[in-house]
């Protein structure tokens, strides 16, 4: 495998009108709000400038207080950019772009230069996420933590982890109904109702939303129905939220555009125009249900208890392109599809948070527990015929049929993931300038993949392993201060396609320094300069005419963030972020352990 070599670095900045509503450019024409409650209320969301965080130690802690970067996309910044996605959501955080989408079916993000589908970096309210799409309409706010993060949350890569804050029940009586209308013939709407069950502290939730328009390229439709109840009880000591929510949608696969072999670009195109068939598509349905209990024991300790159960199925038809000729425009495609798709994932975490003095040093106690289960399967692999003919200049759609022929050998897919961590952190405040951090934890996680009719294991393994987490905060002012971290992360190698039996896991390490900046009722910003290695990277090569699965040894990335996020004037908001991000291949050997 040769070396590769990534730049990122683009400035973004946005200045809005504070409390604007800014519709997206190409998809919401026009949008009617109607919002009551049953008294005048303070709008605690209104601002762009984010104080806390609860996913940089698992409750809630100020930015300045946590060794590593953390941005926040608050709910006044979601609902100005009128965000419909987490790419949306994500548009304004540095060093953050789009991953591997398949298609446009699955939530991808690369962070810091690492990332996939389906690469466990996802949570939402601290849970891990199995959902191909994970910011629906009951998402309210976006926690972004850089780097490792495996100590905290368990398996995942190494640029960070990307938590999704839901909207709770609440206790005033609030009602929205929201209307909009597409360019591309269609539109959509939401109706939000919050409120008090009686007077002993309970609270209901109830968020319907349908959207539905054509796609922005030539042909395709998209749809989605989110329905989520949820109910809260606020008691004295005791805080317990029962949330479900069920997903239906219709999505197309689009594959995108073709690169042309002798320019290296894509090829010179209408970008609204397709290759592939009316029925790429992808339709599916998801449920998540989620358990969570918070209970103050005293003044200094207070433990927290989740559950989640979620679950994805669908299925999906393509025309793929397999082979383009430059001279000539004809494009090679053949009819794939996949059915009967079922994801499953049962998480259980709990938690105790302690404040405790010993002495004349403050300690900020976390000790946890988790257990995750997760089980994907893949039905019928439908596998068609390549087929030329198809003129990319001069297209000519619906020559190709979708295959029906169910391909035995790759059938039956499967990956099961089983992990259990145990996880202890103590921040200790020495005086009013420095801060220490420390942690660790210990997972098992069994793995076990493989596929075919009969069922072949190509992947059965387990793990163990330590993983640690060391910081330091100096605190220059009460509004600003300089840190550096060290921070580990894990995760397991399977391959569900070729035999690889017990392969190390993906290891990688990371080295942040940096300071930040909490002026009040002003400008929150962070800059970050890191440098993250990962090794044990898991490639396929084809050697004749197999498919060899090995590791690629070391990859590493570096670079330098800034983000800021805030308000210029009483009347101006600003959130904005630059980032460089440089990262290759650095060793080649498949002895890096």
């Amino acid at each position: 495998m040769n070396a590769n070599f990534i730049r990122h670095s683009w400035p973004l900045i946005a200045l809005l009108p504070l409390g604007s509503h800014a519709a997206s450019s190409s998809v919401q024409e026009d949008t009617v709000v109607v919002t009551q409650s049953d008294r005048a209320t303070a709008d605690t969301g209104s601002s762009y400038q984010p104080h806390k965080s609860v996913t940089g130690t698992r409750t809630e802690a100020r930015l300045l207080d946590v060794p590593q970067a953390i941005n926040v996309v608050p709910p006044q910044v979601l609902r100005d950019q009128a965000a419909r996605t987490l790419d949306e959501a994500l548009y304004s955080i540095s060093g953050i772009t789009q991953a591997n989408t398949l298609g446009g079916t699955q939530d991808a993000v690369i962070k810091r230069g690492f990332g996939d589908n389906r690469d466990g970096s996802l949570f939402r309210d601290g849970i891990r996420s199995i959902q191909a799409r994970n910011f629906t309409p009951t998402s309210e706010r976006v926690e972004v933590l850089k780097g490792p993060a495996s100590m905290l949350y368990g398996m995942g890569e190494p640029g960070g982890v990307i938590n999704i804050i839901s909207k709770k029940p609440e206790l005033v009586q609030k009602t929205h109904i929201e209307g909009w209308q597409s360019s591309f013939n269609g539109g959509g709407g939401q109706v939000d109702v919050t409120g008090p069950l009686g007077d002993n502290g309970l609270a209901y939730r109830m968020l319907v939303d349908h959207d539905e328009t054509d796609y922005w390229r030539n042909f395709g439709r998209k749809r989605q129905t989110t329905v989520a109840p949820s109910v809260m009880w606020y008691g004295d000591d005791t805080t317990v939220r029962l949330a479900y929510e069920h997903q239906e949608y219709l999505t197309p696969f689009d594959r995108g555009t073709i690169i042309n072999p002798n320019t290296g670009k894509p090829v010179n195109t209408p970008r609204d125009r397709r290759f592939d068939e009316h029925y790429n598509a992808t339709r599916g349905d998801q449920d998540t249900v989620t358990l969570q209990m918070e209970r103050t024991l005293n003044d200094r300790w207070k433990s927290n208890l989740a559950y989640s159960y979620a679950r994805n199925r669908y299925s999906d038809n393509q025309a793929r392109a397999t082979k383009f000729n430059a001279a000539t425009g004809i494009l090679t495609r053949q009819p794939d599809a996949t059915a009967d798709v079922r994801s499953q994932a049962q998480i259980v975490q709990l938690t105790l948070n302690g404040d405790v003095d010993w002495g004349r040093i403050n300690h900020q106690l976390l000790f946890g527990v988790d257990y995750e289960a997760d089980r994907t399967f893949r039905g019928d692999m439908i596998r068609g015929t390549a087929t030329s003919g198809f003129n990319i200049y001069n297209p000519v759609y619906g020559t190709l049929p979708a295959s029906t022929t169910v391909s035995a050998k790759d059938s039956d897919q499967r990956e099961n993931i089983d992990s259990t961590g145990f996880f202890v952190q103590d921040t200790l405040r020495l005086n009013d300038r420095w801060q220490l951090l420390g942690g660790l934890r210990y997972d098992s996680f069994d793995v076990m993949a493989g596929k075919g009719r009969p069922f072949v294991a190509n992947t059965d393994g387990s793990y163990h392993r330590l993983v640690p987490r060391t910081g330091v905060i100096y605190s220059l002012t009460p509004n600003s201060s300089l840190y550096a971290s060290y921070s580990e992360s894990f995760k397991p190698n399977s391959s569900i396609a070729t035999q690889i039996g017990a392969l190390p896991p993906e290891l990688g390490h990371s080295y942040e320094m940096g300071t930040k900046i909490d002026l009040p009722d002003r400008i929150t910003a962070n800059l970050a300069l890191f440098d993250i290695v990962k090794r044990n990277v898991m490639v396929d090569e084809t050697i004749g005419n197999e498919t060899v699965t090995r590791t690629s040894g070391k990859v590493r990335s570096q670079g330098i963030e800034l983000d800021m996020a805030g308000k210029l004037t009483d009347s101006l908001s600003l959130i904005g972020s630059y980032a460089f991000t440089d990262a290759r291949v650095v060793v080649e050997s498949t002895d890096v352990v």
